[in-house]
């Protein structure tokens, strides 16, 4: 599969608190966007991809934009960890000649939809049951319980996840279509933010976002044909460790060694590079801890010098690894990391608003905490 596939298209709507049209109406316009951007024809896709959690399904999404005959089509599980993965499914199928034109989406209205905890009445899933009872409601209630046992293991403060929030919403600030576009973070706001769920403040969990994006997968052969500059999928993964329990990993060896560590090992096998290759980073960024735990997993620096590694400014353009260019979850959108898709996709043709010069190679990973994925990305 190395560079046997590219991504030749991408395409979203805006990003909002709240947009008038349906899912299904958003998931449509941002598929078509990216088939526009790539030069190819609707009738010519035989191929989709989305997440279980996508509300919106391949029959409705080909009838609605005209595709052909689909000869292909598959679900990731999760939410945030299957970003990558959608994207993975159709390269392995392209490979393999199970399609053409493949198509990965994700539309969501969690900006004016309901919470996923809020139906109380509902059968919990197993693992919920040993969690939501004693009061972790909600992903950050997770998340907070493990960023409290990193920072009691590895003394990482709340320095260091303000220095994952800045960066992020730094590059929001350049970035017209981001949620968070002029609108800085200082140091003062994030410290005297309220708590969302300690030691988590507002700043440190991602937004709620209406909006959509897609983007559109060929042959490598076929992407030189298309209207725009292809870039390459060199390497994809997925991970699930051992004795998986969720964001909370209660029955894990070591809870803060999660799905990144099974994914990376994948990932960098299948590769011709490796960590000191990438140029930028789009990592998976539903709450700041989860940077300083993703940056360890996939090997930017040793177990418990994540939080280390975001001072001095190494997560701006110019630092040791620019990462989430376009803002990301925290500060352009959240739509389950999709977005730091697209935005590898410009880093690499060379167009995103918050450009890392001659960038030639992205990571982009899916949700750490949950069965995750990634892929590194090269033009």
């Amino acid at each position: 599969m190395k560079d046997a596939t590219a991504i030749a298209g991408i395409g979203q709507t805006p990003f909002a608190k709240r947009l008038p049209e349906s899912e299904k109406a958003l998931a449509c316009r941002a598929v078509l966007a990216a088939l526009d951007d790539a030069g190819i024809a609707p009738a010519e896709v035989d191929g989709f991809a989305s997440y279980t959690m996508e509300e919106t399904d391949e029959v409705e999404v080909a009838k609605a934009i005209g595709a052909g005959d689909v000869t292909f089509f598959s679900k990731v599980g999760y939410g945030g960890g299957g970003s990558c993965a959608t994207v993975a499914h159709l390269a392995a199928a392209i490979a393999t000649g199970q399609a053409s034109v493949g198509v990965a989406w994700r539309s969501r209205k969690r900006g004016s939809g309901a919470r996923p905890w809020q139906n109380t009445t509902a059968q919990l899933p197993t693992p919920a049951q040993w969690t939501r009872p004693f009061g972790l409601l909600r992903p950050a209630d997770e998340i907070g319980m493990l960023t409290r046992r990193y920072m009691h293991e590895y003394g990482a403060t709340r320095d260091h996840l303000f220095n994952v929030a800045l960066a992020c919403r730094n590059r929001a600030n350049q970035n017209p279509a981001a949620m968070m576009y002029e609108r800085p973070l200082t140091r003062e706001m994030y410290m005297t933010a309220r708590w969302i769920s300690e030691p988590l403040c507002l700043f440190d969990n991602c937004l709620e976002t209406d909006g959509a994006l897609a983007c559109v997968l060929v042959s490598a052969d076929r992407a030189r044909d298309c209207r725009r500059r292809p870039v390459y999928v060199h390497s994809v993964a997925q991970g699930l460790p051992a004795q998986h329990h969720g964001m909370v990993n209660y029955w894990n060896q070591d809870p803060l060694q999660g799905p990144a560590w099974t994914a990376a090992q994948q990932l960098w096998k299948s590769a011709d590079l490796g960590p000191q290759d990438v140029d930028v980073a789009q990592i998976y960024d539903a709450f700041t801890p989860l940077i300083p735990l993703s940056l360890e997993g996939y090997g930017f620096c040793g177990r418990g010098e994540g939080a280390a590694f975001t001072e001095g400014g190494a997560l701006e353009i110019g630092g040791r690894l620019p990462l989430n260019t376009s803002g990301g979850g925290l500060s352009e959108a959240y739509v389950h990391g999709f977005n730091l898709i697209t935005e590898g996709v410009k880093q690499l043709r060379g167009t995103s608003t918050a450009q890392v010069p001659d960038a030639s190679t992205c990571l982009v990973t899916a949700g750490e905490g949950v069965p995750t994925s990634a892929l590194l990305l090269r033009s």
